[in-house]
């Protein structure tokens, strides 16, 4: 029988924005770190790798071990979807990790939205809504898995951050071209931004160009302005909780289920936005979806898989 007091795990959590990973021995955790993003459409596949063997390594040097110590290695990585590119960043990651004398445990490379299901649900079905830089829905029932959204923000990710941010930029430039609503955020850019200048418009530009900014930076103040009642903010918001809600509508019609439970998780949900506020009145509007809070969060859905993957190798 597997005894679970007896094994060192390693989950990690490569999110949009930011990348978390634990060492757990049993069901303690032992360490953990915060690094930067390590997702691929950031900062392609290459240099994913190269940060996600970092954080492994790093999480082994706090707790004072070697590698070798360590049983499974769960990762769970933004951007990374089909077979091929799970596949693809685990042999990479270990290559990664051979060149610099290292031999890597079991180690399993999925997406960041699936180990946020596990952790989310555990082993019930059900619909997990996930808001932070991106935005995506993930829906379980029996064996089968539905995804909605998720696409990037340069095709979709409506609802997100960075989704947003980029709809904020967008209300800026067009109230300073006299197309629309004048808001505070365009001062608030200006404010935060020193070389945007507002006698020279072109300068947003710039400095996006410049990496002076991303689209998720803006979205706290977005939701700031909104809440202080500065129209074209909160009209932002409330169509991003509409696009938020549409998520789940489109995966339970899919799965042609009556109801559901529905969990909601990602940063801007746990920070306990207005938007978080107007999506739960959204979703209590429909009969078919029951909300729920999460059982656990994306790093305990690693530590879980891991588990399982090491019942598997023992079976």
């Amino acid at each position: 029988m597997l005894d679970k007091n007896e094994l060192t795990i390693i989950g990690i959590d490569g999110g949009g924005t930011h990348t978390r990973g634990v060492i757990y021995r049993g069901n303690n955790e032992i360490t953990s770190m915060k690094s930067g993003t390590t997702r691929i459409g950031a900062v392609g596949v290459g240099e994913s790798c190269e940060r996600t063997l970092n954080v492994i390594l790093e999480l082994c040097k706090k707790a004072e071990i070697e590698v070798s110590e360590v049983d499974a290695i769960v990762v769970g990585l933004a951007g990374v979807w089909l077979e091929e590119e799970k596949k693809r960043s685990q042999t990479l990651i270990r290559t990664l990790g051979r060149g610099q004398g290292v031999t890597l445990p079991d180690l399993l490379v999925t997406s960041d939205a699936e180990i946020a299901l596990q952790g989310a649900l555990g082993e019930e079905d059900g619909i997990i809504i996930i808001v932070g830089t991106g935005s995506i829905a993930l829906g379980r029932f029996g064996k089968e898995l539905i995804r909605c959204g998720g696409w990037g923000i340069e095709l979709d990710d409506e609802g997100s951050g960075a989704w947003i941010g980029r709809e904020g930029l967008t209300s800026v430039v067009r109230a300073l071209d006299g197309r629309g609503k004048v808001t505070i955020l365009t001062n608030k850019i200006i404010e935060l931004f020193p070389t945007v200048r507002i006698d020279e418009p072109r300068t947003i530009v710039k400095a996006y160009a410049e990496r002076a900014f991303e689209y998720q930076m803006l979205s706290p103040f977005i939701m700031q302005a909104a809440e202080s009642g500065d129209e074209v903010c909160m009209d932002i918001i409330k169509r991003a909780a509409h696009h938020l809600v549409e998520l789940p509508k489109a995966i339970i019609k899919k799965a042609n289920k009556s109801k559901t439970n529905v969990a909601l998780l990602g940063g801007i949900i746990e920070a306990d936005t207005l938007l978080k506020k107007l999506i739960e009145k959204e979703l209590a509007k429909d009969e078919r979806f029951n909300l729920i809070n999460p059982k656990g969060n994306p790093i305990n859905g690693a530590i879980i898989l891991a588990y399982k993957m090491i019942e598997q190798d023992i079976d």
